[in-house]
């Protein structure tokens, strides 16, 4: 059997057995990227090693880490509380919040699941409080985090857009960004007028002041996808008491709620987060170590305050995004890449090829890691783009991306499951099956409506 085949299997044998078993599929892409590099392409462990996307790995410790900071000094909490106060007895704007909080957290650096774990608990409280639907709740939610996720300082954009700019691609993080953020809005958009957003709008009544808790309202989740996917195990109390707990009383105001909103150390936290943007987006700076230098201004101001912040970055997410990067260098250095784009680009339709790559797309990640999914299918489709098919590769990354992270709303993927265990009084089993239906319906028809909107279309 060709080598390439043999590379393309592991692969898919990576994603196999990291559904079915709680394993971090970047531990078998280092692995996989070590039996197949020496076995099967013949190289020695420092060529394997150079694949290692070292720019990648420090642009995501930066903004992880910076989030945590922000997560623990109590800006996010601040933030979240502000724009509920906003709220001002409109029931139907609830569901429209939470969607941007989840946008925003995302937008700024937070892990998609990280995103959910956070706003997930308090959204679906609301729903059970004020008879609001939980399926609508939960899955704006998810859609609005998936919104916020291909901003150019996030993590899907950061994946997205190193891969695209190393393939020598044109490169377009706002029309990625704006495609995602336009679809996934205009969903929620529909999710809200059919689960009783109308009748929403002629409610009005006082809503209850809302305490946010601290840190806790990350809950480990469950379901296939939390060995990798999600960063609500780093935000736990527990691994933040074993980076070093703390005893200091600015510490235990923030965590017990009673901080004063809107203190100064929490306006500077918010100024360095535009900082970053303006910093990266304007001027061009690795957004790695500016996130890193505003994080360390951060934790100079207050040591304490961030002691946990190194244990509460998504190693796990890490792991995976950087294995799997490896392997897939493995694959472009013997040749795999070129071999797969080749046949593709051979089929009699690309257009009927752009349409495959995104369904294996949306279905991959509907199991698997939207992460793992991205940094490995956009390399795969790197030579097709790069030949005289017809279809544009903007359009083609910006479909891309956004069918496979918009089935995401799945209960076998983290953020279906965090929605999935923070629903109240009602049956579980039933609205399992509900986001079972709808994650079904998302991955059927997705794919069908980018590839027309962001390949058909515009050629």
């Amino acid at each position: 059997m060709s080598p390439h085949f043999l590379s393309i299997y592991a692969l898919a044998a990576m994603f196999v057995i990291a559904t079915i078993w709680p394993i971090n599929m970047g531990v078998l892409a280092f692995v996989g990227a070590f039996l197949v590099g020496t076995l099967l392409a013949g190289q020695s462990t420092n060529d394997i090693i150079g694949g290692f996307p070292g720019g990648l790995f420090l642009t995501l410790v930066g903004i992880t880490w910076l989030f945590a900071i922000a997560q623990n000094n109590g800006t996010i909490d601040w933030l979240v509380r502000m724009a509920v106060r906003a709220v001002k007895g409109r029931i139907a704007a609830i569901p429209w919040i939470m969607f941007g909080i989840s946008a925003m957290l995302t937008a700024v650096g937070a892990v998609s699941p990280g995103a959910v774990a956070i706003v997930a608990p308090i959204a679906l409280g609301f729903a059970f409080r004020y008879q609001i639907s939980p399926l609508l709740m939960g899955l704006m939610v998810v859609h609005g985090a998936q919104a916020g996720g291909f901003s150019p300082i996030s993590i899907y954009g950061g994946i997205t857009n190193r891969v695209v700019e190393k393939a020598g691609l044109p490169l377009s993080p706002m029309t990625t960004f704006a495609a995602s953020f336009t679809v996934n809005a205009a969903v929620a958009l529909i999710l809200f007028m059919v689960l009783g957003g109308r009748a929403l709008m002629r409610i009005r009544q006082d809503i209850e002041p809302v305490k946010v808790p601290h840190v806790l309202i990350a809950k480990p989740a469950t379901g296939p996808q939390i060995f990798g996917d999600s960063e609500a195990e780093a935000l736990s109390r527990r691994i933040g008491e074993e980076a070093g707990g703390s005893s200091n009383k600015l510490v235990a105001e923030v965590e017990e709620g009673n901080h004063p909103d809107g203190n100064l150390y929490q306006i500077v936290t918010l100024l360095g987060l535009a900082a970053l943007a303006v910093l990266v987006l304007a001027f061009k700076l690795d957004i790695g170590f500016v996130a890193l230098t505003i994080g360390l201004v951060l934790a100079l101001w207050a040591p304490t305050m961030q002691k946990r912040a190194m244990a509460q970055v998504a190693w796990p997410e890490i792991m995976l995004i950087t294995g799997v990067s490896t392997y897939v260098a493995v694959l472009q250095s013997m040749g795999t890449i070129d071999f797969v784009g080749d046949s593709v680009a051979g089929m009699a339709s690309p257009l009927l090829a752009a349409l495959m790559l995104f369904f294996i797309g949306a279905v991959v990640s509907a199991f698997a890691s939207s992460t793992a999914v991205l940094g490995s299918l956009i390399p795969l489709a790197v030579p097709f783009l790069q030949g005289d098919t017809g279809v544009g590769a903007i359009g083609f990354i910006a479909g891309m991306a956004v069918a496979s992270t918009i089935v995401d709303v799945s209960p076998f993927s983290t953020n279906g499951a965090l929605v999935l265990a923070n629903a109240q009084g009602i049956d579980k089993q039933v609205f399992f099956r509900k986001l079972l239906n709808y994650g079904a319906l998302v991955t059927l028809i997705a794919p069908v409506v980018l590839w027309l909107l962001f390949v058909v279309l515009p050629g």
